[in-house]
């Protein structure tokens, strides 16, 4: 793996715990010299995750919105910022520039960006991993929702089990190493 785009939250929560998640995320992919792409901004979770990387020596890609950066949102140490239209362009890009998917805690940007390369996966537009950086339990509700639609018949197993959960870095990128996306339909049917 080169590149791990990297979608999580613009604010930095309520618990310290997400940020120093961020960080961490941040410090891994340095120090293994994988590059992060991530949404651009210097701001919560986003800034202080890029911000680590190119701490520790990461190379870091930004892809952020035009009107983000008017608002002068941009992270000015970013090692290539690339500036978008539209924030379908930017998960576009990301989704083109990553070899691999890490959700960090968010709020809805992050859910929509999660969905969205799960939908690419799963008609096999892509066959990179994706994953659930679980901090402080952020994500139980929504791993308990993503079995309950599997078990409901709305979404296969096969496809249930394209999301790796972890609540460690190192532990998500071991998964990753050993994914294989599965080959079935979407439809049961």
């Amino acid at each position: 793996m080169k590149s791990i785009g990297v979608f999580c939250g613009s604010n930095h929560g309520a618990r310290p715990a997400y940020t120093a998640a961020a960080q961490e995320l941040g410090r891994v992919l340095a120090r293994r010299g994988i590059r992060l792409v991530y949404g651009g901004g210097h701001v919560g979770l986003m800034g202080a995750l890029a911000t680590a990387a190119l701490e520790a020596g990461g190379q870091v890609t930004g892809v952020i919105t035009g009107a983000l950066e008017d608002r002068e949102l941009a992270h000015p140490g970013v090692t290539d910022m690339r500036i978008v239209a539209t924030l379908a362009e930017r998960k576009a890009l990301m989704a083109e520039l990553a070899d691999a998917f890490i959700i960090l805690p968010g709020g809805y940007g992050t859910l929509d960006e999660l969905f969205e390369v799960l939908v690419w996966a799963q008609f096999r537009t892509h066959t990179k991993p994706c994953g659930l950086l679980n901090v402080a339990g952020y994500y139980d509700p929504l791993v308990a929702w993503l079995d309950r639609a599997a078990r409901e018949r709305f979404v296969r197993e096969e496809h249930r089990a394209m999301v790796q959960v972890e609540a460690d870095a190192e532990a998500l990128l071991a998964r990753f190493e050993a994914y294989v996306a599965p080959v079935v339909e979407k439809w049961m049917e």
